[in-house]
């Protein structure tokens, strides 16, 4: 493979392995503040209104920011009804072919979400709720997990053009 690929595919995967860790450290935060609204409103007597939202956003972060560590590892979903009676080398051609209908959605729901981002930050959108959070941090966010991921799909691909070739990328 030409070095450029080389050094997007090293890049893409560090950065995604470096955000995955982040986003794992998430569902801790998130179980923080389940706790708290637990704490104060059964055991206090004092509901606060945005600890629900907030973990929904944190949990929102957590699998949009992870998803790019996930596909990397090879932990997402798969039909293997098939696929596992390929030898590796099937195995990365059929990544390759499928490769395309993954990339085909990412850039899909990448520009969906940037037009989403960009209509929460024109308008200073705002959660229809007590708490009236700003909708922009978390759109922010939405878009950057969903461009990593993206950009780990690419990487990925190259990795498993280069498998189907009989070459590694390491």
């Amino acid at each position: 493979m030409p070095k450029a690929i080389v050094t997007y595919v090293r890049s893409v995967d560090y950065v995604s392995e470096k955000f995955g860790l982040l986003a794992m450290y998430l569902i801790f935060m998130m179980i923080g503040v389940l706790l708290l609204n637990t704490v104060t409103r059964n055991i206090l007597n004092i509901p606060l209104h945005w600890c629900i939202e907030m973990a929904q956003f944190t949990l929102a972060a957590y699998y949009t920011i992870g998803g790019a560590h996930s596909l990397q590892l090879g932990d997402h979903v798969r039909m293997d009804l098939i696929y596992d009676r390929l030898s590796e080398i099937g195995k990365a051609r059929m990544d390759v072919a499928t490769s395309a209908f993954l990339i085909f959605y990412l850039c899909t729901l990448l520009f969906g979400s940037i037009s989403s981002m960009n209509y929460a930050i024109e308008t200073n959108q705002r959660n229809f709720s007590m708490w009236n959070p700003s909708m922009i941090p978390i759109k922010v966010i939405m878009v950057f997990g969903i461009a990593l991921m993206l950009a780990q799909a690419l990487s990925t691909l190259f990795k498993d053009i280069a498998k189907a070739r009989g070459e590694a990328i390491q």
